[in-house]
């Protein structure tokens, strides 16, 4: 069986046998002839299963390193791989061909991209004016400490809606707030004034002030669900102009970054935000030193 034969079985198996979507055989099969392409010019002639079965690492490497030449960005390269992987395991049950090169060889990784914060004059923008979406003061207050708590303290929006009433930092308080975050880790988080007043205001209009209710409650007296706070800030970031980049998400992101611009160390922001490896943290570093740059080309007389 020749490896065009071998690529179209694989695909009339995805297509009738897996019931994957015909876009999706269609790019296996777009990144199966690029692949199979550059071997029939690698090793000189049209390889067949004994020759796909005899490939090294090398050869994939090879394979790889012409896609970068290509100008193939790592997450494309990354894409093409796992289709490669995908044809192989194909191949070893139906045909017993198992290469163990194309499972050896690391997948090419992406750089994740920077964080995206808002201006602080857009993130202060967001918790003084979202209430405006709202029609009822309740829903409005809650709104309110809820973007206000996302900005001031830096919590995941999932964080912050598994919140109960016990929890809620009021003012007056010690202001410090224990978070339960990814791994069901604990931080305390210290908390403005500004936002225990928020959280406070939405309180004295809480309909189950009991300390197991949910501090952040939906239409229906249930725990609020992220998708309606996203919802929210997707319909205030349309009526005023903001980024697509501008979630609930984005606030925490203005966090770090804002504390870094004024001068905290990378390690307190590490503690604040619960992070497990500091080397997640300093990617805020480059966020500032990219707007540094930004603001350098713009205003030095030379720019």
């Amino acid at each position: 069986m020749t490896g065009i034969e071998a690529r179209q079985a694989f695909l009339d198996y995805l297509l009738r046998e897996r019931r994957a979507s015909p876009l999706t055989v269609e790019a296996y099969g777009t990144d199966l002839a690029g692949f199979l392409g550059f071997l029939t010019h690698h090793l000189g002639e049209e390889p067949d299963l004994t020759a796909l079965a005899a490939l090294a690492q090398a050869d994939i490497r090879a394979w790889l390193a012409s896609l970068s030449n290509d100008g193939a960005v790592n997450a494309t390269r990354a894409r093409h791989l796992s289709a490669v992987r995908s044809f192989y395991r194909y191949l070893a049950r139906r045909h017993g061909m198992d290469n163990p090169a194309v499972k050896l060889v690391a997948t090419p990784r992406s750089r994740r991209p920077l964080p995206r914060a808002l201006p602080p004059e857009q993130a202060r923008a967001v918790t003084e004016e979202i209430a405006e979406l709202s029609d009822t003061a309740g829903m409005q207050a809650r709104d309110t400490a809820l973007f206000t708590l996302l900005y001031g303290c830096g919590l995941r929006i999932a964080e912050a809606l598994a919140l109960n009433v016990r929890d809620a930092p009021l003012p007056g308080g010690d202001g410090a707030l224990r978070v339960v975050g990814k791994g069901s880790k604990e931080r305390i988080v210290p908390v403005l004034p500004v936002v225990r007043a928020a959280i406070g205001a939405w309180l004295a209009l809480h309909p189950q002030r009991v300390p197991d209710a949910p501090l952040f409650l939906g239409m229906r007296g249930k725990r609020l669900d992220a998708a309606v706070a996203q919802r929210t800030l997707r319909e205030y970031r349309r009526l005023n102009g903001l980024p697509e980049h501008a979630t609930p998400h984005a606030l925490r992101h203005s966090f770090a970054t804002h504390l870094l611009a004024g001068g905290a160390d990378l390690r307190s922001i590490q503690d604040l935000l619960g992070h497990a490896s500091l080397s997640t943290t300093q990617r805020y570093t480059a966020v500032d030193e990219a707007q540094l740059m930004a603001v350098w080309r713009t205003s030095h007389p030379k720019g």
